[in-house]
């Protein structure tokens, strides 16, 4: 008879395993992400076991009552095909059954198996490279976006009331705990811009990447209340962080692709958003990058 799952909540000796695992899959993890992400909802990600050995994870996280999303659903290449990846989904699915609405994001090619479990397409979601090359730098990124009554803040000038309250109006669901937790992180460097009443207008965070072959950066969330803003923030984050540097951009945000294009990135991914349930009616219209494709 062959052995089976044994499915246990991530310890911090598995953080560097599964991070290598996401690495491999061409994920690009961040710097203290997984940590983040079991500290975000400390029952919502898991490693399977199998007779002593960790084959697979995936994360269900809870971010309140009504929402949650699936991420970081991964089995290693040895192990696939034998129905472990359906015990890790059928775990996850299990946890947040009792939201009214569960988001993930599809590689293309899986989006027939989770349309199966009840899952709804809603908008395509691309991964945008900038190359870091000296000549774009200077095509792209020399000139200054200013706009009258606010500044530019970083670090621990920026007042964390008024980013938790932009970033609730502006996501699925509010996440003061995931926030605190993914903008404090002392690896890479957040920027927001400010009004003089105290009052944000668009905030980014850069942090160091694994890429599958090297490293990189890359840039999430990126809220801006308009184009110029967003582009804005972009340029200060990127000026100081040479090299790769990676974004995901919600398709919801119909002036994203264009800024994108503009300022020299290229498109090198794309999944698809779905949701089981009510899907999250709030505009993602100012959301110019997503803060990691494994919380949404």
């Amino acid at each position: 008879m062959a052995p089976s799952l044994e499915i246990k909540p991530l310890q911090p000796d598995d953080i560097s395993r599964v991070t290598q695992w996401a690495r491999r899959e061409g994920f690009s993890p961040g710097a203290g992400d997984v940590d983040i992400y079991r500290h975000t909802d400390r029952q919502g990600i898991w490693v399977g076991w199998l007779s002593g050995e960790p084959i697979g994870c995936i994360s269900g996280v809870r971010y309140n009552s009504n929402y949650g999303f699936i991420g970081l659903f991964m089995v290693i290449p040895e192990r696939r095909g034998c129905g472990y990846g359906i015990a890790l989904w059928k775990h996850a699915l299990s946890h947040l059954s009792s939201l009214s609405c569960i988001g993930l994001e599809a590689a293309l090619d899986r989006v027939n198996d989770y349309a199966s479990w009840g899952f709804v397409s809603s908008s395509l979601t691309t991964r945008w490279e900038w190359s870091g090359l000296e000549s774009v730098l200077a095509d792209n990124f020399n000139s200054e976006c200013k706009e009258e009554g606010l500044k530019l803040l970083g670090g621990d000038e920026i007042p964390d009331v008024a980013i938790q309250s932009y970033d609730a109006k502006r996501e699925p669901s509010p996440r003061p705990h995931f926030l605190s937790d993914w903008l404090g992180h002392p690896s890479g460097n957040v920027l927001a811009l400010v009004d003089q009443n105290g009052f944000c207008h668009g905030f980014g965070r850069i942090r160091p990447c694994l890429l599958k072959h090297g490293e990189g950066w890359r840039i999430g969330p990126l809220l801006a209340d308009s184009p110029q803003l967003a582009e804005l923030l972009l340029k200060r984050l990127i000026k100081s962080h040479p090299g790769i540097v990676l974004l995901d951009s919600p398709g919801c945000n119909p002036l994203a692709e264009a800024l994108f294009e503009d300022l020299g990135f290229r498109p090198v991914s794309q999944t698809l958003r779905m949701y089981r349930g009510e899907q999250p009616p709030t505009s993602m219209n100012e959301v110019y990058g997503l803060a990691c494709l494994e919380l949404g």
